[in-house]
Order: C-alpha cells, then structure tokens, then sequence
C-alpha cells in the first residue's frame, strides 16, 4: 500500500497543445479526482497555459501525465521534467519518442521478430502521385492510411477504393508531414494494458472491441456508446495468454515502463496476431479501456491511478553536481 502522505505535491499535466487536447483534459479530470479522492495533494496543470519552469518554482514533487499526443506523449514533456529533476509517470525520453512513432515502433519490433502489419512510409517529397497511387500493389485493398505520430484515431482512414487514396492521404497530412500506409488485417480488434517495468511488468486482461458499422473511430472512442467491449475477451485461454506475452514482449521491446497500453488486431484466416501500435500514456476518460481492464484484474480507478503515480520516477538517478576546479 502507498502512503499518499509520501508523495508530495502532484501536478496532473492535461489538456497540452495536442490535437487530443479535449480527451486529454477529460483523462486529467477523471485522474484529479480520483487521486483527490485517495487524499494525494493534486493539482491541475495545462502546460498550454503555464510554462512547465512553474512546476518547480511551485515546488511539485511529481507529475501524472495525462498528456495525449505530441509534446505530452512524444518525449517532449519527459526531457523537459528531467531536466527539472521532477519524477514523473509512465516511459522515460527515449522509449515515449519511439512508441509515438508508428514508423520508428514497426522498425524496431520488425527488428525484435515481433509480428507487426505490412507498411510503407512516405516520407516528404516522397508523396506524389505515383508513389500514392502504388500503394495498393504492396499493401493490398483495403489499407490503412495512418497519421504516423498522431494517437485516438486522428488522420486515420480505412481506404476500400483506390480513388479515395489521394483524399485519406491529404487527411493524414493535416497532421503529420509523413504519412504511414499499413496492410489492412481483417479480424478482432483487440487492446492489452501493461503496468511495471522491465521483468516486473505485467500484461492486464485483454480487451476485445466490437466497434459499430461505421467503425471504431475519434467519435466513437470517446463520445458515444455504439462500441462494445468484451471484458473477458472471450478468447481461447491460450489465444489471449498469447496475445499477452507478444505484448510484454513489444512492451519491453521499446523501454516502457510504468504503464501501457498495445493495441493489436488477430486475423481472422489464421488466429495469427498483429501489433499496431503502443499507447505510452493511456486514455483515462470513462470511455477508457486500461481501467476497464484493470477493474476485471480487481484494480479500481482510484487505485489504478495511485499506482501509477507511485510508480513515478526519472530515467536515472540524477547526477551530482560539477563542482569547480
């Protein structure tokens, strides 16, 4: 059990700059509250209101991050709250900069053996016409064309037509200056939260997504109640103790700690799963799934979220100071 007493002053970090900035603040509010609730002396923080210097200058001994998207999520926030000393939740610079990029994330589990969906990456100057227009050929129809560094499916689109690939890419790039082509995988929808660090870590219940005709996109996610989720999956014993180990396995892979979240898809033909993607820091709306998974684990949301914050620190001991010759 965590003394809440031994925490100190908390900044709950919500709302950012993002183009997730609205779920952000409704993660924040509900992490707020829950921490208020357990007695922890938290406060609100919108980094797109205040500069970051008054966390220190106000004397916060930690930070929750409930950040989503660029500069909350990317390593950005991370490096800064370093520098400062100030310990804080979820993965360090370097593995929250990886997983924020699809691109850089695929590489790497590629690298692991790890089973990721086929894709290509255009990258600028690497967006014309021709280069669009192949996609199709390496990908197959239908594909997905993703926002490489956007999360809470922002700049995504499910492409049945080759016509309409020029209109999903022109999406993406509202967003993103790259864009991520990706083999489109028929089957469940699937997401497994993780919490720890290293050999510690630990895969939750997997949750399975049954999303509506339209699909599982922002609105849906957030802001209506057509989706189901399953919760137990409902999946052969072995299908989701596997599907838990590729997850520890791609979590661990990129230096995460703390807490995660991994999305995947299991193709239908063959039960073979595939990874998408790695949340290092997890919605935490009532729409939420890491709550909803960790609830089924026995784990509340007040808990959950003291967890997290007791698992705050930085990415290594910080050194002591120069001292002059």
């Amino acid at each position: 059990m965590t003394d809440v007493n031994t925490l100190g002053k908390v900044a709950v970090l919500m709302g950012g700059t993002s183009a997730e900035r609205e779920v952000s603040l409704m993660s924040g509010a509900g992490v707020l509250q829950a921490l208020r609730s357990l007695g922890v002396d938290a406060h609100p923080f919108d980094p797109a209101d205040r500069s970051l210097q008054a966390l220190k200058d106000e004397g916060f001994a930690r930070c929750f991050i409930a950040l989503h998207g660029r500069h909350g999520e990317d390593g950005c926030v991370q490096g800064a709250l370093e520098m400062m000393g100030i310990p804080y939740t979820g993965s360090g610079v370097m593995a929250s900069a990886i997983a924020m990029d699809k691109v850089m994330t695929k590489r790497l589990w590629l690298a692991e053996g790890l089973p990721t969906p086929r894709h290509v990456w255009l990258a600028p100057g690497q967006q014309d016409a021709d280069a669009i227009a192949a996609l199709p050929a390496q990908l197959g129809l239908p594909l997905v064309v993703k926002a490489p560094r956007e999360g809470s499916s922002i700049g995504v689109t499910k492409v049945t037509d080759a016509a309409k690939l020029h209109a999903a890419v022109a999406e993406s790039l509202r967003f993103d200056p790259d864009v991520l082509g990706e083999e489109f995988i028929q089957g469940d929808e699937l997401t497994c939260p993780v919490m720890g660090e290293g050999a510690d870590a630990r895969a939750l219940p997997v949750i399975r997504i049954v999303p509506p005709e339209a699909g599982y996109d922002y609105q849906h996610k957030y802001f209506t109640d057509d989706v189901r989720y399953l919760c137990p999956s409902g999946l052969p014993e072995a299908e989701e103790r596997e599907i838990q180990r590729i997850v520890l396995a791609a979590y661990r892979s990129l230096g995460c700690r703390g807490w995660g979240r991994a999305d995947l898809m299991v193709r239908a033909s063959d039960r073979k799963p595939f990874l998408l993607e790695i949340n290092t820091s997890p919605g935490m709306t009532s729409h939420s799934l890491v709550p909803m998974s960790a609830r089924a684990a026995g784990i509340d949301y007040p808990q959950l979220c003291l967890r997290v914050l007791a698992s705050a620190r930085l990415d290594s001991a910080r050194p002591a100071p120069i001292q002059p010759a």
